[in-house]
């Protein structure tokens, strides 16, 4: 069945993938949103107006999206993007993600340690002052000059003001940069989370599918002061019935998308970057099922991030399969001649076809070097919190020592040490067991990707295994206790190096390799990447003009649509489920078992309320807890899945399959009034 969707997709998609955007396509900046395009497709009168209102309710969060809905600082996101914030509640005693978290006031409302949560205020184009500062640099050069002046527009745009965060985003892979600047909150509260069954109905089978019956929504609250927030620009909360049919707008964060990349770039992921990734998740699944069999204990633990796991490997999965298909690569290909023919016979179309090349060139370094960036830098240390609190107390202590912007890592410039420092001393719940497992996994990865011989794994190693050095690094460390993070933070490098914590200790002895493998990332495969980027991004520019949108980069997007099905083969997915589908799904066993709470509610449930809906906007991982929007603006549901072919949607989105999946705001509601008694909720989100 797989490999029938994929021939249908491929077919799809060679005829969607053309320079000229299509219909319900795309992932737009709030500052270049084409509103002549939107109404016209949709029949909708959305102006400037309706934009800034949407821009001022729409929240970032850590890794997801999500939107104000009250004028007291109330914000609707998705449960498992607070997940981890339940957790850290948790107890051997009392597993409160499987319970939920119910408040019946402010007073019940409790923190989430390192959430923060952002409202974007402005986007400033810096383009002319980035490519100053970059021109006539290569190589390393180029990207220290970038990252300095970088760092500087965002220290000048915010000063030191932790109310602001500014941040330098690239846009269309250096065509472009533009100074986002946003109001942060960093005390955020938890307000209301359903018990986890509720949620996670259909498991691992029902993930990126459909029909979906998962009561993915969560409420926090943003505090100034120790006051919940004044939000006045909130977007309404409106629990009807979403129709079949009419237009929705998405107004969230997609995380990161390749649809502007180069053919040889794409040949790279799909023959080398994306199969040691499947691997790499699958193997952490195993272990992680393995490590949950052991006890109840070990399987509260591990329970989300095994969903994470598994999440990742069928997304990575699902990119995999679209860029194996031979019909989207001829597609892609076609794209590429298309530009270069567009290019020819003007003015620096020679440098077109030369940057393409160029970025070809590349790839022979990027395949080289991969395993050991992947190891020493990019997945360093696995997901082991206690080894990322060592490496971020020692690299910001170095790069506040740092005499030139320009030699601090850019994760650590000024305008973003304030952030670190709070995040860093928070706290938070360690699981040493859990932590032993990811440094161990990490470390064992290592010396079969770089190899036992090579000088990088035995400075990782030394001589002893990679599960004994992970123990021992787990038990002698102490930077579980926020005190002793927040010494270390306080005294700087002095501190840093004369710290005896054999984490501390660890990273000081591998930092300067790790170092190393980057810069000859920055110098082979960056620099040379993205100059010849820009070169192609300017190209697109000339050819198409504002028909192109930039690549997600985890910042403010508006993607526009309708709730529709699709056609999987010969069945009609309809976009609609109900609550009465629940009952008709669920068979006792998993994960087809419905919550307690859910189960002892049926009778005061309607069973024709809206459960989910299937849309044609254009999503990607990161909008997780986005608001789904009807015309007017209202909140009418939070997306919180896709459907198996949105997958592909990293590499290009397909209009007759590719479906964002939302939980409607009337199940919420009615889960909030009959399920488990939050009427103080319902109550504020009514603006009573």
């Amino acid at each position: 069945m797989l490999l029938r969707r994929g021939v249908l997709t491929a077919v799809a998609l060679a005829v969607a993938l053309t320079a000229v955007v299509r219909s319900d396509e795309g992932m737009w900046t709030f500052d270049k949103a084409p509103l002549a395009r939107i109404n016209a497709a949709l029949g909708t009168a959305i102006d400037q107006a309706w934009l800034d209102r949407i821009q001022a309710g729409a929240v970032r969060l850590g890794g997801c999206s999500a939107s104000l809905v009250s004028s007291e600082g109330l914000v609707l996101t998705n449960q498992h993007c607070v997940r981890s914030c339940l957790q850290s509640f948790s107890t051997p005693g009392r597993d409160r993600v499987a319970e939920g978290f119910f408040t019946k006031g402010r007073d019940d409302e409790r923190t989430c340690p390192g959430q923060t949560a952002e409202v974007l205020l402005s986007i400033e184009d810096v383009t002319a002052r980035v490519m100053a500062a970059t021109a006539g640099t290569t190589g390393r050069e180029f990207v220290r000059a970038r990252s300095a002046e970088q760092a500087a527009i965002e220290k000048a745009g915010c000063g030191a003001d932790a109310s602001l965060r500014c941040q330098v985003v690239t846009l269309h892979r250096g065509g472009q940069y533009k100074l986002y600047k946003y109001r942060r909150y960093s005390d955020v509260r938890l307000v209301y989370v359903p018990e986890h069954q509720a949620v996670v109905f259909g498991g691992d089978p029902d993930n990126f599918n459909f029909p979906r019956f998962a009561l993915d929504a969560a409420f926090l609250r943003v505090y100034e002061n120790g006051k919940p927030a004044s939000t006045p620009s909130f977007l309404r909360w409106t629990p009807r019935a979403p129709k079949p049919g009419e237009p929705v707008f998405v107004a969230g964060n997609p995380g990161s998308t390749s649809r502007l990349e180069t053919v040889a770039q794409l040949e790279t992921a799909r023959d080398v970057q994306l199969p040691a990734l499947i691997k790499r998740y699958s193997e952490l699944r195993g272990r992680l099922l393995r490590f949950a069999d052991e006890s109840a204990e070990h399987k509260r633990m591990t329970r989300d991030a095994i969903r994470g796991v598994e999440n990742n490997v069928k997304r990575l999965w699902g990119q995999h399969q679209t860029l194996a298909q031979p019909a989207f690569m001829d597609a892609k290909r076609a794209a590429e001649r298309e530009l270069i023919a567009r290019s020819a016979g003007k003015a620096g179309s020679e440098p077109v076809a030369g940057a393409v090349a160029a970025i070809a060139a590349v790839q022979p370094q990027r395949r080289a070097l991969m395993p050991f960036y992947d190891q020493l830098e990019q997945f360093a240390g696995a997901s082991s919190v206690l080894y990322n609190y060592a490496r971020t107390l020692v690299r910001a202590a170095l790069a506040r020592s740092a005499a030139a912007p320009g030699d601090r890592l850019p994760e650590y410039s000024d305008a973003r040490l304030a952030v670190l420092g709070k995040s860093l001393t928070e706290p938070r719940a360690i699981e040493p067991e859990l932590e032993t497992l990811y440094l161990g996994f990490w470390l064992s990865k290592a010396r079969e990707v770089m190899g036992t011989d090579a000088p990088e794994t035995k400075t990782l190693l030394g001589r002893e295994s990679p599960e004994g050095l992970a123990g021992r690094l787990v038990a002698g460390t102490k930077l579980a206790d926020p005190a002793v993070r927040k010494a270390l933070w306080d005294g700087g490098e002095a501190a840093v190096r004369a710290s005896d914590d054999p984490l501390i200790r660890f990273v000081l002895a591998t930092d300067a390799q790790a170092r190393a493998v980057r810069a000859a990332w920055e110098e082979r495969a960056v620099a040379p990447t993205d100059r010849a980027a820009e070169r192609l991004a300017l190209a697109r520019f000339e050819a198409y003009g504002d028909d192109v949108y930039p690549d997600a980069t985890f910042t403010l997007r508006l993607s526009y649509g309708r709730i529709e099905g699709w056609k999987e083969g010969d069945r009609v997915v309809e976009p609609v489920t109900r609550i009465a589908g629940l009952w008709e799904r669920a068979t006792g066993a998993e994960p087809y078992v419905v919550s307690p709470g859910l189960a002892a509610a049926r009778d005061r449930l309607a069973p024709g309320t809206v459960f989910t809906v299937a849309t044609t906007n254009d999503i990607v991982g990161g909008n997780s807890g986005s608001p789904l929007l009807d015309a007017q603006g209202n909140v009418i549901g939070a997306i919180f899945d896709g459907n198996l072919h949105s997958n592909g949607g990293t590499y290009g989105y397909d209009p007759q399959l590719n479906r964002a999946v939302a939980v409607s705001a009337a199940v919420v509601q009615e889960a909030l009034l009959k399920v488990y008694d939050q009427p103080h909720l319902v109550k504020e989100l009514s603006g009573k």
